[in-house]
């Protein structure tokens, strides 16, 4: 670890949001990191990246042996942070209006006793290459950084009611409220130093209820009345924050560079839309009855394919615009978390092969047709294209759904999720009279299913394998039945979901894969188990009818999220969440399984909405 310097677990941290940026807050009460104006913009805070040169906007209360607790707000994404202490007890409420402003709002209160409070706010614009000049102006602060190449000159502002101390690229501060009392400071990027609109306490007030109704209206949307609704409902805030307002893409995560293995090179940037995640996107959000959110993506996956190449295939993923150059590169300035180095932004994978994807992306037309009862012609003919492109390179070895940076394998998810997008293809020009070659693609899906058989099953084993001619186990395998490429109590499945347990699973966490036998992935060092991957494989058991063992590893599931009922990517055996954070894959899985296990709960029924 750097310099001895101490990094917060992941999972103690809340998120807040404006559905543009999110910032993160911890259990200290610092906000430690926040890209600005957008999700996938450089960082103005970056301290959980590196504590000493990466910023925080911290208030923190000074209490002796405090326990520190956080929550929201009920059905909001207003995040409380509480201090509790023999000598008082003190909040910090943190929330960011739904208005476009990029604001940051923190009210400090004290509930109980008279509480000191410690400020400081240390903005390292442009992924903390830039320590901005300041000026203190009475009630503001400026924090402006130059222009430098591709980093932009930016102004940030804190509004405050406290009186300010300069330090080194920042400000600091000491004050005392006596029970009762509030402070608000107001953290936004205004045009130029010395300018800005002025607040008042009624201000604050107002954009606190508003922020409240906003969060309280739109999940009272929600058609969800089963088990664990509370936890289905967090999922679907936090998903709600991964969404932007304007292009209505959904990013993977909030964050770049957090370890999926501490002290290693597995840190990936996950700010960007990935195509594989639209279907799994669109189902749970049409689950839930969110249909805005639903067909607002839809409509910007509907965009890239408008934008697909001659040959009808696309990029695995985009930048929340829609742009597609996210050329990887390391921020060698930073130590990272704990010291997992490379920290890396932009993603290497973005113009990788990956068949898979246009399975997801045709099911995810199918879901929305099916809702909608239409189907565009102009759309069809982008779709027919791709669709081409799949009958002809299905056979070819891609990195695959994982993303591998050990060479090019034929993959079964890859090969099965082929088989998806011709099927879904032959279903929509059938309901929908579109012309299409549906002899060919009954060929073509006929030979996938055939060649899946044929080359991906491992009598002895009895399993479906990773990779043709291969002997591992990869946990993608639980898509097969999840796409309705094999019933669920098809013997098998049934082998097969028997190996992933003896090989992949312990307790109820799941592994992608094992990398210690056949290493596939191309990099050093092991990770955690796989969340998304441990919530496909309870509803796979649903679905196979082993309905109370699903059920208890989903309740077994659930206690892995952390104080607030969010998830990383990955955890270790020890609970600890890995990986960027909160990763919207893992929620969605979530939402999936509580919706199928619930439905079988309630009736025994084996309806499927995908049929």
């Amino acid at each position: 670890m750097a310099r001895n310097l101490t990094y917060p677990p992941i999972d103690d941290h809340g998120v807040i949001g404006d559905l543009k940026t999110v910032a993160l807050v911890n259990l200290d009460g610092a906000i430690n990191y926040m890209c600005h104006p957008t999700l996938d913009s450089p960082t103005v805070f970056a301290a959980l990246l590196d504590a000493e040169k990466g910023g925080a906007f911290a208030i923190t209360p000074q209490l002796s042996d405090v326990r520190r607790r956080q929550l929201y707000l009920p059905d909001t994404n207003i995040l409380m942070s509480r201090f509790l202490a023999s000598e008082g007890v003190a909040e910090i409420s943190d929330f960011m209006p739904v208005d476009r402003s990029g604001r940051v709002i923190r009210r400090a209160k004290a509930v109980q006793g008279d509480i000191r409070f410690h400020l400081s706010c240390t903005p390292r614009p442009h992924y903390a290459r830039s320590v901005p000049g300041v000026a203190i102006y009475h009630d503001c602060a400026y924090f402006e950084a130059p222009g430098n190449g591709e980093d932009k000159h930016v102004v940030f502002r804190l509004n405050t009611p406290v009186a300010l101390t300069e330090i080194e690229g920042g400000v600091a501060a000491e004050f005392i409220l006596h029970a009762g009392e509030t402070a608000f400071f107001i953290f936004e990027q205004v045009e130029q130093s010395g300018h800005g609109p002025e607040y008042d306490e009624r201000y604050v007030v107002q954009a606190f209820k508003d922020t409240s109704n906003y969060w309280r209206e739109w999940i009272g949307k929600s058609s969800y009345r089963g088990r664990w609704r509370e936890m289905v409902h967090r999922s679907a805030l936090v998903l709600k924050l991964l969404t932007s307002y304007e292009y209505g893409s959904m990013a993977a995560a909030a964050t770049f560079g957090l370890p999926e293995d501490p002290g290693g090179e597995r840190n990936w940037d996950y700010r960007y839309t990935w195509v594989r995640d639209a279907a799994f996107s669109l189902y749970a959000l049409l689950r839930l009855g969110f249909t805005d959110e639903a067909m607002d993506f839809f409509d910007w996956l509907h965009r890239r394919t408008a934008s697909c190449h001659e040959d009808g295939s696309m990029q695995i993923m985009y930048a929340i615009d829609g742009s597609g150059d996210l050329t990887e590169t390391i921020l060698d300035h930073l130590d990272g978390y704990g010291g997992s180095r490379p920290v890396r932004i932009g993603n290497g994978a973005f113009d990788q092969l990956q068949l898979d994807i246009y399975g997801d992306l045709m099911d995810a037309v199918y879901l929305v047709s099916k809702r909608t009862g239409s189907l565009h012609h102009d759309f069809w003919e982008r779709l027919v294209r791709t669709v081409e492109f799949v009958c002809e390179h299905w056979r070819e070895p891609d990195e695959g759904i994982w993303e591998v940076r050990g060479g090019r394998k034929e993959f079964l998810s890859s090969r099965f999720m082929c088989w998806v997008a011709v099927d879904r293809a032959m279903r929509m020009a059938t309901k929908f009279s579109m012309p299409a070659p549906l002899e060919h693609w009954r060929e073509v899906r006929d030979a996938i299913k055939r060649d899946v058989y044929e080359n991906f099953w491992d009598d002895e084993a009895g399993t479906f394998v990773q990779y043709k001619g291969s002997k591992a186990v990869d946990a993608s395998a639980l898509l097969m039945p999840l796409v309705k490429f094999i019933s669920p109590t098809d013997p098998y499945w049934l082998s097969t979901m028997r190996q992933i347990k003896k090989r992949l699973l312990t307790d109820c966490l799941v592994m992608r894969y094992d990398n210690e036998d056949e290493p596939v992935d191309g990099l050093a060092g092991d990770e955690g188990a796989f969340t998304t991957c441990s919530f496909w494989y309870m509803e796979c058991l649903a679905r196979s009818g082993d309905v109370k063992q699903a059920r208890l590893l989903f309740e077994k599931m659930l206690s892995y999220s952390n104080h607030l009922g969010l998830f990383s990517e990955e955890l270790s055996p020890r609970g600890e969440h890995l990986g960027n954070y909160p990763q919207a894959l893992t929620h969605l899985a979530l939402i999936s399984a509580a919706y199928a296990l619930n439905e079988r709960l309630e009736d025994g029924s084996l309806r499927d909405s995908r049929t």
